[in-house]
């Protein structure tokens, strides 16, 4: 039997822990920020420990980072971010709280069980969990379409853009799984679905909320600043971003030239239009803004990948262009807007100090890293000492970030 003041210390504990769980669980985006800068930092080990020959994984670079970084990673910190302001764009009440939270422990379960599958080269559990987190991701569509079918607004162009994108994400997600029976397309099956995945899933979805959020962020900051966007943008975005990945299916690179240059010249033209100026937003808006001008230099450096396959055919891109949209864009975003949001919803001024200034600019150093690393064998450079340099280097940011940042999630508000 427990003593009276045992007793005590159990019910503060139990107490204290309760208090702490109500207020983590109290806003959707602090757990599943938590959630996607965790698995973040363990995948991306992961590869670091697999190029470094740390390890031996038996599965393909597919398995263990494209796809675990496109729906275990990314998808999660844009979800925290859609399931707040998802029912703001269409007036509807907000999610409660016991439901988000539902998603968040499938989105973890599976999450964990894929990086445990992987670490340990168990690859009917890694199939399982797969199919799991396939399951959730379906839960979390069916969440974010009935708000949208419920909401009573005539016009609700930018959600319903975000929940075709998530069919697109849906497709290749079970193109992913079924590249699992084993077949003569089994390797092709899942290299469609991984560029569908990126493109058509992640592009889209954080291309959408950024034409929507940015432009909105901007004139709240500066004075006078016109949102001025293009109309039928993002059908349009979508339809050259099909377009792109039906020829990327083809394998042959002299193609994407049809669908990379209008998807340059539109992204150029439309940030011109947009007039976002670096040198006068705040450091919290400048990253943001800083982000939308790695999309058109990414679609120019496979405009040359294109070009250098007509003319020389010797210079190496190696997935240049995919590291630059993937670290460059999205990873860029998702630090602007988490450390907006996190702020901002923690009941602090949502501003960038000098720590947060010098984390943005030294995730742009990483990002030119990759960019370089890319093309490091080109000049007689060894290209895993620098896949391995970038990996690292991305981790400590993550690391650094996350000293602040992360802390402010767990404890919650």
């Amino acid at each position: 039997m427990f003593s009276v003041n045992q007793t005590n210390t159990i019910k503060k504990e139990e107490k204290g822990f309760a208090t702490w769980y109500k207020h983590f669980c109290s806003q959707p985006h602090q757990a599943f920020f938590t959630n996607g800068i965790i698995f973040f930092i363990l995948f991306i080990g992961l590869l670091f420990l697999s190029f470094s020959g740390s390890i031996a994984l038996s599965t393909t670079l597919f398995d263990y980072h494209a796809y675990p970084i496109i729906y275990v990673v990314f998808i999660q910190f844009f979800l925290g971010f859609l399931f707040i302001t998802f029912p703001r764009f269409l007036r509807e009440k907000a999610i409660e709280t016991k439901v988000y939270m539902k998603h968040f422990y499938l989105y973890f379960t599976s999450s964990l069980g894929i990086f445990l599958s992987l670490l340990f080269s168990i690859e009917s559990l890694f199939i399982f969990f797969v199919f799991i987190l396939f399951l959730t991701h379906l839960y979390s569509f069916s969440l974010l379409l009935n708000i949208h079918k419920k909401s009573i607004l005539t016009t609700k162009e930018d959600t319903k853009w975000i929940l075709i994108f998530f069919v697109f994400g849906l497709f290749s997600h079970f193109l992913y799984i079924f590249s699992f029976v084993d077949s003569s397309v089994s390797y092709t099956l899942k290299q469609i679905s991984i560029n569908i995945g990126f493109y058509l899933f992640l592009f889209g979805i954080v291309f959408s909320v950024s034409q929507r959020m940015i432009p909105f962020f901007t004139s709240a900051k500066i004075p006078n600043y016109v949102i001025n966007k293009t109309k039928n943008l993002l059908p349009i975005v979508c339809a050259l971003l099909v377009l792109k990945v039906i020829l990327l299916s083809f394998d042959n690179t002299k193609l994407n030239l049809i669908s990379d240059v209008p998807l340059f010249i539109i992204f150029v033209r439309e940030l011109f239009k947009w007039k976002l100026n670096l040198f006068k937003s705040v450091a919290i808006l400048w990253v943001l803004h800083l982000a939308l001008y790695w999309i058109p230099f990414a679609f120019l450096l496979s405009i040359l990948e294109s070009l250098n396959e007509i003319f020389f055919s010797s210079f190496v891109f190696e997935k240049v262009v995919v590291h630059t949209l993937a670290l460059g864009y999205f990873l860029t975003v998702l630090i602007g807007f988490g450390t907006r949001v996190i702020l901002g919803h923690s009941g602090q001024t949502p501003n960038a100090d000098k720590f947060t200034v010098g984390i943005f600019i030294f995730l742009q150093v990483v990002v030119l890293l990759r960019v370089f690393t890319s093309f490091s064998t080109n000049f007689g450079f060894d290209y895993f000492f620098f896949i391995n340099l970038t990996s690292l280097l991305l981790i400590c940011s993550l690391l650094v970030w996350s000293s602040r940042y992360l802390r402010i999630l767990i404890k919650g508000k």
